[in-house]
């Protein structure tokens, strides 16, 4: 009996210690990031996605494959269009959390309207919840921003982008392996994803609620130290000093007057924000590399989009066993290898980048007209792939350009713009040509200007990559002469 009093006397500073580690767990990086990736993976395993167009236009829905193209799949171009903006503005207003779980919420709505309902009108309800659910990414990311220290924002982006490619793989993988030995209808598939979906919103109420935002909720340290990019480094440290005091009375002032100065500070922030935009956009490096972020993120958009409806032409899947989701598997983690391997590269791409991105957009439009002109299903599938690859190369080394030299929260904003730019080019080809109300061209014509698009992309970005090293050429070839002139004075 004194044995166990004993044992309960040294127990209890072992149940403290115990808590006190939980607390300091629960209140790390390590803890956010973990719930984080849990909830990118289970909200992006999707094994329906692959086969959603032979679901679509299968005995389940009975939809054809015009309604499909022209009349469902359209509407999440505009609605992706129309709530990105208020939904950039909502996720950091609201400090991220919440818009993680109205997105797990709205995903969760959106398979539900995929698995009980059948009509056009509620498929096209369907897209517009899931151009709300796009939307909402932006949060996913930009909640790293406010958990984790800049030191480890590197390492814990990289855990999140994994797991949400390695959701993508299962899904994909799950979703063939279940078609092809017929293991479940395409109906309890569904079932399958709203149980997946759940567990994502269940994992989402246990994030932590951050505490700052980049715009709206700022942390005092990050305002100054972008005032000080902004002004140079001729600040003296005492100056600096005093200002960041200055800046965390007025920021606790704020906090305090919250309530009654919610729309003057939504003022301030939409004003910062158009002169951190024509700051960013006034360097020409950075244009050019966002313009063809714009420019090819429409015409990828459109291909993933649309490209099941073109194996779907090519090779009807009531006449073969299809494999779009072993393609898509394949095309994830190909990509994600080609877009490991750019760090590996020793290329001065402030040089070669345009050049680059001309090349490698003309080999992305010849992979499209090869799936476009050869009526064979394996070359479309390989041409895919292929396509797929290049874009994910370029758009990462666009991504590291843009990012050198800006803050997170410029970078953040940037992304949004281009992002933004994207969706209005995509919106407007949407409209005119795969749209009913537009030309509603059928899916061969579709892809031709897709290609086509491409090749335009890739002559604009080669003349631009090749005058850009002729002209740095030509200024080093002035700049010898100088020195060599200036040499010759000197010796007489």
């Amino acid at each position: 009996m004194g044995g166990s009093r004993a044992r309960a006397q040294v127990s209890a500073p072992d149940r403290w210690t115990n808590m006190e580690a939980v607390k300091r767990w629960r209140s790390s990086w390590g803890f956010a990031t973990t719930l984080l990736c849990m909830y990118g993976f289970f909200s992006t395993v999707k094994p329906l996605e692959p086969f959603l167009i032979p679901f679509l236009t299968g005995p389940d829905k009975n939809l054809t494959t015009e309604q499909v193209n022209s009349q469902i799949f359209p509407v999440w171009t505009y609605s992706y269009l129309s709530t990105l903006v208020p939904v950039f503005l909502l996720t950091d207003w609201l400090r991220y959390k919440p818009v993680l779980m109205f997105q797990s919420a709205v995903l969760f709505v959106t398979t539900a309207l995929l698995r009980w309902t059948d009509s056009v009108a509620a498929m096209q309800a369907m897209q517009f919840f899931y151009g709300v659910v796009t939307a909402s990414d932006v949060a996913y990311f930009s909640y790293i921003y406010s958990v984790v220290d800049l030191k480890r924002y590197r390492k814990a982006t990289s855990y999140c982008r994994s797991v949400q490619l390695l959701g993508y793989t299962v899904g994909s993988v799950l979703g063939q392996l279940v078609v092809s030995f017929n293991l479940m209808s395409y109906e309890n598939i569904l079932v399958f994803t709203l149980v997946l979906t759940a567990i994502a919103l269940v994992t989402s109420c246990f994030l932590p609620m951050p505490e700052k935002s980049m715009f709206f909720h700022p942390n005092p340290t990050t305002q100054r130290e972008l005032k000080d990019g902004d002004a140079g480094s001729n600040t003296s440290t005492d100056e600096i000093k005093e200002e960041e005091k200055r800046e965390t009375e007025e920021h606790s002032q704020q906090e305090n007057t919250e309530g009654s100065s919610g729309s003057g500070s939504c003022g301030q922030v939409v004003l910062q924000l158009w002169r951190d935009f024509c700051q960013c956009y006034s360097s020409r490096q950075l244009l050019y590399w966002s313009l063809w972020w714009a420019m090819a993120t429409c015409g990828y958009n459109q291909t993933v989009n649309y490209v099941q409806v073109l194996w779907e032409h090519v090779q009807p899947s009531q006449n073969f066993s299809i494999y779009n989701g072993g393609v898509e598997a394949a095309s994830y983690l190909l990509s994600a290898a080609t877009a490991y391997g750019v760090g590996f590269t020793e290329v001065r791409w402030e040089r070669w980048g345009e050049l680059a991105l001309g090349g490698f957009s003309g080999l992305g439009a010849a992979a499209l007209f090869l799936m476009t002109f050869v009526g064979n299903i394996w070359v479309c599938y390989c041409s895919y792939v292929v396509f797929k690859c290049l874009y994910m190369l370029l758009i990462t080394i666009a991504m590291y350009q843009i990012a050198a030299g800006l803050s997170m929260e410029r970078y953040a904003l940037v992304f949004g713009a281009n992002t933004f730019g994207a969706l209005v080019l995509q919106t407007i080809l949407t409209s005119v040509v795969v749209d009913s109300a537009g030309l509603g061209l059928a899916i061969i014509p579709q892809f031709t200007i897709y290609a086509s698009y491409f090749l335009v992309i890739s002559a604009v970005f080669t003349l631009r990559g090749l005058f850009s090293i002729w002209s740095t050429h030509r200024h080093k070839g002035r700049q010898s002469e100088k020195t060599s002139a200036d040499c010759e004075e000197h010796r007489f």
